[in-house]
């Protein structure tokens, strides 16, 4: 958010407002002592509050024609999420393969529970690389490169079709494929996923 807040002085009144918010989340959630088991309602609870301003932020950044009004999934409601929920799906698929590489068990999860079939260190894990898919998305509407043609109407919402996808995972492909200065070493954002799911797995039995 502050990124994009550089590039748009004209919006920075309102911006700071969206990143005053999400900051005080922040320190609540930092502030919080106590077992991870008694304190997991709050961090969820946090983490949806910041979740709703952060996408609250993206929209107001967004083009009349393409604001969302939060998160919707199965079926998204619009644009935005069709694109988010698709991209997120692939991301799923890389950190759900890169535990299973790497000797983690994808159903024992820590923040989230591991209810029963519910592969919950994925959705542990998938919260430090979302930021990927939510900034190529982003530049996608801001290139000017999202279409109308990329979104099929279904029953109470829209999905992405077979142009749509092609074009979100082209953009995902470069993203992933971009070396970055990551831990100390130049290493592409893809292979980001695999080097922490390695470097959990040692920690985990004393390496």
């Amino acid at each position: 958010m502050k990124d994009l807040k550089k590039n748009r002085p004209e919006q920075k009144d309102d911006l700071d407002d969206f990143i005053s918010g999400m900051e005080d989340m922040k320190a609540q959630l930092e502030a919080l002592d106590g077992k991870l088991n008694d304190m997991r309602g709050k961090i969820m609870g946090l983490e949806g509050m910041a979740s709703r301003n952060y996408f609250a932020a993206l929209s107001f950044l967004l083009p009349d024609k393409w604001k969302f009004n939060g998160r919707s999934r199965n079926p998204a409601k619009d644009e935005f999420n069709c694109l988010l929920n698709y991209g997120y799906g692939v991301l799923y698929s890389r950190v759900e393969k890169a535990c299973i590489i790497a000797g983690l068990d994808p159903y024992v999860g820590f923040n989230h529970t591991d209810d029963y079939n519910k592969k919950s260190f994925v959705f542990d894990l998938i919260e430090m690389y979302r930021i990927h898919i939510d900034r190529t998305i982003f530049n996608l509407f801001s290139k000017k490169q999202v279409m109308e043609s990329f979104f099929d109407e279904i029953p109470n919402g829209m999905t992405l079709n077979k142009e749509g996808k092609a074009v979100l995972i082209q953009a995902v492909n470069e993203t992933f494929d971009k070396e970055i200065s990551y831990r100390g070493r130049n290493i592409k954002i893809g292979n980001t996923i695999q080097f922490d799911c390695h470097r959990i797995a040692n920690s985990l039995i004393g390496k």
